[in-house]
């Protein structure tokens, strides 16, 4: 059975330990399958690199107890190897709770818990840590602790001899070392593909779990989980989340572009899969680089990321911003959440508060703010081009730039016919936000603060689908928008 690697705060080395023993195992040509707990997109990204698998994250809120025990248990048997990453500390949830904490998710899928202590300031105090939290959920199964910031010889004996009085085993350390200390930002690690020279830094991640973990005790523990009578019968999560386990006829393909850079790279590798299973074929495209829309697109999708440290780019790149500008005046759906929300605006802020135009879509200016961080429940004001009236969905914020209104630009308001019958997209409730507004919406709109995981709602990808299929690719809709009317209305010409 896989294990869960888990810490007491944050910042304490869950991640330099899953990779670790990724990088160690992959090393010796073994196979394995990542998990990571949470609303994540960073951490499985760079799981994602090392492992040469999709990382799949596991949240019970955003997308059921069922489907993450179907995920966990289909994914995690077709590797040689599974472990799981949690999330901040072991008992943080939603709210002052354990609610969506890994070690609700441990208890629920029965992982032993690998605790990672961050020991660097303590010696006999640490045995007090780990026993209150091994006692502090008595149906925790606590597998042992890895030391991590231990210094000296003399620091390590002295923790050790602290954690063996209460019969607590010591499954390896990490040391001080410069390929420990990963670089982060604002929201968290650099995305994987800033990290540069990964493959030397795998070998010496490798080389210090050979040298400093227990892999005797550790190796066991990451062992794929096992088949049972309740899980041998569960199939692909994917074909699950759709209702497709049975033979269904195949939809009608549709083409939709998904913006694909180091702007906009927050995205789950289940919303690939869930888009592709119902006749979607992903366009990826490039603002960054001034791509122009696929010309063959039937929509676009703008996923989160770090728009913000790339405004000026952004901001240059005028092909792309008018393409997206004529796929909304021709009717194109268009979904956006987070930092894909930004680019629809009037001007993006850079974090020296410097203000650069974006595709002027939507009536606000986003500048640096206050952290908004945590899970959301969204109840849909209208219905629109996903949501529905009646169909609450959880849903996760975690950006600090702010919306400020503009006055209505003539592309808001409808007078070219852009943004006809813009509505509240929905309002959000969560622990410790005031309910509130957010989001806009029509019947081509879909746009968000909030991440969605789409296996939690998997309606979107189908009424992206169908939203696509009733509309022409780009190259013709586009050209129909901007043909000349008739004169007088309703005639056919001279």
């Amino acid at each position: 059975m896989a294990c869960l690697i888990a810490a007491p705060c944050s910042g304490s080395g869950k991640t330099l330990l899953s990779l670790a023993l990724t990088a160690l195992l992959r090393q010796r040509g073994r196979s394995v399958q990542t998990f990571k707990v949470g609303p994540d997109y960073l951490d499985p990204q760079l799981l994602a690199r090392v492992s040469g698998r999709p990382c799949r994250n596991l949240d019970r809120l955003l997308c059921g107890p069922e489907w993450v025990e179907r995920s966990f248990h289909w994914w995690g048997r077709q590797a040689d190897h599974c472990l799981v990453e949690g999330v901040m500390g072991l008992f943080d949830g939603r709210g002052p709770g354990d609610e969506g904490s890994s070690a609700e998710l441990a208890v629920a899928l029965q992982l032993p818990v690998v605790l990672v202590v961050e020991a660097s300031r303590q010696a006999g105090s640490v045995a007090a840590l780990v026993n209150g939290f091994r006692h502090h959920r008595r149906d925790l199964t606590m597998a042992g602790v890895v030391l991590n910031g231990v210094s000296t010889a003399r620091h390590q004996a002295l923790l050790s001899e602290a954690l063996a009085a209460i019969g607590m085993p010591v499954l390896g350390l990490l040391p001080r070392h410069p390929s420990l200390s990963l670089p982060s930002r604002h929201l968290g690690l650099l995305p994987a593909h800033e990290l540069h020279d990964l493959t030397r830094t795998c070998g010496e991640w490798a080389a210090l779990a050979e040298q400093h973990l227990d892999l005797a005790q550790l190796l066991p523990l990451l062992a794929p989980p096992a088949s049972s009578p309740e899980t041998a019968s569960g199939g692909d999560p994917i074909q699950w989340a759709l209702g497709l386990e049975h033979e269904t006829p195949a939809p009608e393909p549709v083409r939709v572009a998904i913006a694909a850079d180091a702007a906009f790279h927050f995205r789950y590798p289940e919303a690939t899969e869930l888009l592709e299973a119902v006749g979607v074929e992903p366009r990826l495209w490039q603002p960054l680089a001034d791509a122009p829309l696929p010309p063959d697109c039937q929509g676009v999708i703008l996923p989160g990321g770090y728009p913000e440290l790339h405004a000026p780019e952004l901001a240059a790149a005028r092909r792309s911003l008018a393409d997206l500008r004529r796929a909304a005046a021709a009717g194109l759906p268009i979904y956006a959440e987070c930092g894909g929300l930004l680019l629809l605006g009037q001007a993006l802020e850079d974090p020296e508060g410097q203000p650069y135009p974006m595709a002027g879509l939507l009536p606000f200016t986003a500048r640096r703010g206050a952290l908004q961080l945590g899970y959301r429940q969204a109840t849909p004001s209208h219905d629109g081009l996903v949501a529905r009236c009646g169909e609450s969905v959880c849903g996760h914020e975690f950006h600090r730039w702010e919306l400020h209104p503009t006055p209505t630009a003539a592309s808001v308001s409808g007078g070219n016919g852009v943004m006809d019958g813009i509505k509240p997209l929905w309002q959000l409730e969560g622990w410790g936000c005031p309910p509130r507004s957010e989001g806009w919406t029509t019947r081509t709109l879909h746009a968000s603060w909030l991440h969605l995981h789409w296996a939690g709602c998997s309606a979107i990808c189908r009424r992206l689908h169908d939203a696509a299929r009733r509309t022409a690719p780009f190259a013709v809709a586009a050209a129909a928008a901007a043909a000349p009317a008739p004169w007088p209305p309703g005639s056919a010409g001279s």
